[in-house]
């Protein structure tokens, strides 16, 4: 798990696209909040695959948002619950219920539609704030925390140049 913070703050101090980092975090989000082994997270997780994202930040982010997951339960049961006890929404459950598709997806659970209704109305602004904050982030803090003797004294160590070079950063 440090292994993935460390990485973490390595993409967040990289180059790294900002979008990148963001929609790693947030896709992770999606991920976290519903139980593991759904078809929409095997799906997110194929996707996170096919396009350019930071894995790092998605594992992590899946991590620290399952253990959220366990603080938002009340509230994803009790969106799930009323979606699906619903009278107007009623015969389109019914039709679904029908598909093999919604049975495989298991959205007539009422935690994994619940967390699947959440994620998705929550991943829109969480991308926005993720993305602010990264820009922030490298703008304000690490350009603060390069200014410190310490920093500048462990860049300028044997160690570190060591560190570059096995990670790929500096030449050999």
């Amino acid at each position: 798990m440090l292994t993935l913070l460390a990485k973490l703050f390595h993409a967040l101090n990289s180059e790294s696209s900002t979008r990148q980092i963001a929609l790693a975090i947030t896709l992770g989000f999606v991920v976290g909040l519903a139980p593991l082994f759904t078809l929409q997270n095997l799906i997110i997780l194929f996707f996170v695959l096919l396009v350019r994202v930071h894995l790092g930040a998605f594992i992590l982010a899946v991590g620290f948002f399952s253990g959220i997951s366990y603080l938002l339960s009340a509230v994803i049961v009790q969106v799930g619950e009323s979606l699906l006890t619903s009278e107007s929404l009623n015969s389109l459950f019914t039709g679904l219920y029908q598909l093999s598709l919604f049975k495989l997806g298991h959205w007539h659970h009422t935690y994994t539609l619940g967390a699947l209704v959440v994620g998705l109305i929550l991943a829109v602004p969480l991308y926005f704030i993720v993305k602010t904050l990264i820009v922030k982030y490298r703008v304000h803090i690490k350009a603060t925390f390069e200014k410190f003797r310490i920093v500048k004294a462990l860049k300028g160590s044997r160690f570190y140049r060591l560190y570059l070079q096995v990670s790929g950063q500096g030449e050999l």
